[in-house]
């Protein structure tokens, strides 16, 4: 498991000709350049996206969204405690190339030695895509569900899972010839990542709370033959 990059701090002289940058503010208009500059001095700012353009200050976190986030967290940590080839981040800044700046809820992606896109970037920013996306749409519902489902799916983020909360649905969707389909579960209710093998999830019963169900599904995932083969397959092909 990898640990999420960490903001360096800004330099002592402040650049922009000797003047004080500029704050960041919520609703500002800015190039990609310009807000990765800013981002980069800020002392005390955490959250900070550019979508389409426009700065999106995070607010203070809510039980809503924390709860949520903390059982999504739970779930992928099970997988990635068992599989080494992979990595969970959590509210990592990226840069995914298109103009756009986001830090997803949580992000799960094989290490970039055995083939994963994101890489660390300069400074605070990581560079690429990862493989799964996932967010927690309660205030944000709009954004993660129009203009970050169109971008994760031209960046090539290959699967991308949405926690609607005041709906009280999750979607799962998969990267299928450059468009986004809905992942289908099985016979049980169980959606089972194409990405990667043996990520069980039963939706319901993360919706529910059911930890013991979740616990279960998730370690049926990790003992089936699909995940043995792709640890193993993969176990041996470092590309660095």
């Amino acid at each position: 498991m990898t640990s999420v990059v960490v903001k360096t701090q800004p330099p002592t002289n402040p650049p922009n000709g000797g003047r004080p940058m500029p704050r960041l503010q919520n609703g500002d208009r800015l190039s990609k350049a310009e807000f990765l500059r800013r981002y980069e001095a800020e002392k005390d700012v955490n959250k900070a996206e550019l979508i389409g353009g426009t700065v999106f200050m995070g607010s203070p976190v809510s039980w809503e969204h924390a709860a949520p986030h903390g059982r999504l967290m739970g779930w992928l940590n099970i997988y990635s405690f068992a599989t080494s080839v992979v990595a969970i981040l959590d509210s990592l800044t990226i840069d995914f190339g298109l103009g756009e700046v986001y830090q997803p809820d949580a992000v799960l992606c094989l290490l970039p030695e055995y083939g994963g896109r994101l890489h660390r970037g300069e400074r605070s920013v990581a560079q690429g895509a990862p493989e799964l996306v996932a967010e927690v749409a309660n205030s944000s519902a709009s954004l993660d569900m129009n203009d970050k489902y169109r971008v994760y799916r031209d960046s090539g983020v290959e699967e991308y899972l949405v926690w609607r909360v005041a709906e009280e649905a999750i979607d799962w969707f998969v990267l299928d010839d450059g468009e986004y389909r809905p992942l289908s579960p099985d016979a049980d209710g169980v959606l089972r990542s194409r990405r990667f093998p043996g990520l069980w999830l039963d939706p319901a019963a993360l919706l529910a709370d059911d930890r013991a169900r979740i616990k279960a599904v998730a370690e049926e995932g990790l003992r089936s033959e699909e995940h043995a083969a792709f640890v193993k397959g993969l176990g041996g092909v470092k590309t660095v």
